[in-house]
Order: structure tokens, then sequence, then C-alpha cells
């Protein structure tokens, strides 16, 4: 079934119309919907990055950590418990 002229022109009117609606009455829904996207955008590259690097032990890891909660505690931050 093909669609004629007059048919698509229809058609993208009631999707512009429709999108209007969307951005209008549910604005907060659109932004968690975008914000949610650019999360999973974000999530996705940080895996291809993390992907192409080299494999650190989880030892090495938690010792880097642990370094790092050492030097912050001597500097005076506190942590909220």
């Amino acid at each position: 079934m093909s669609m004629t002229f007059s048919d698509e022109t229809r058609l993208k009117a009631l999707l512009k119309e429709a999108l209007v609606e969307v951005l209008e009455q549910r604005r907060e829904w659109f932004s968690a919907l975008m914000a949610e996207a650019l999360e999973d955008s974000a999530l996705v590259q940080a895996i291809k990055e993390g992907e192409a690097t080299e494999i650190v032990s989880r030892d090495e890891i938690l010792a880097l950590l642990g370094a790092k909660r050492r030097r912050s505690s001597s500097v005076g931050v506190s942590r909220k418990t």
C-alpha cells in the first residue's frame, strides 16, 4: 500500500502536532526521557573506551581507592555517615 502525497503531508502534520503536544504538556517526562538517553549513550561510550584499555586487577583498584581514602581523610575531609 503506497501513500499519496496528501496522506504523507497529513501524517507529517499529525506527527508534528503530537510532538509539540508532548513537549508542551509532558515537559518533565520528555526531559527525563532525554536525560536517560544521554546517560545510556555516555555509558556505551565509556564501555567502548574501557574495552580498549589495559585490564587492571581488582586488588590494584582497591589499593588505589584505599590510598585515595587515606589521603582525603588526612586533609581533613569529613564523610557523612
